[in-house]
């Protein structure tokens, strides 16, 4: 993808902060960090968002994912992380190559994840979950 910004620091044309690699991913630090030190998994094959990633790319991505936060917790002393990916316009999500967010979190630091919990309503729980499976092929169900 000649115009996607996360492709063109795969390929070097942008410069970045590396802070991991190997054949199938690349972590960077993200240049509008909620905190310092917040890092993105990308995988150097372009793919839009998470149902497009390539199946031999997933353990990749969440090894990658694993040896990041693990070095994030260690140098800067971090409490807690978050790891998140928005996928979709409606869920946030600005640049269209599917990236995985790691932000460090502290106390006292304000960001708060404001939710609406909702309560299915009789006989809604099982309802929602026979239309789901529905569509999952496993041999579990």
């Amino acid at each position: 993808m000649t115009d996607c910004v996360f492709c063109k620091i795969i390929s070097k044309e942008i410069p970045a902060e590396v802070l991991y690699e190997n054949d199938k991913v690349i972590s960077v630090l993200d240049i509008n960090p909620i905190h310092l030190g917040h890092a993105l998994i990308l995988p150097k094959q372009h793919c839009n968002d998470f149902l497009d990633l390539p199946d031999q790319t997933y353990h990749s991505l969440l090894q990658a994912a694993r040896i990041v936060t693990s070095a994030l917790l260690q140098s800067l002393k971090i409490e807690g992380y978050n790891l998140f990916s928005n996928n979709g316009i409606i869920a946030g999500q600005s640049v269209f190559h599917f990236h995985l967010h790691i932000t460090p979190r502290y106390r006292e630091d304000n960001i708060r994840f404001v939710l609406n919990l909702k309560k299915y309503p009789d006989g809604d729980l099982k309802r929602y979950g026979t239309m789901i499976r529905k569509y999952i092929k496993s041999p579990a169900f």
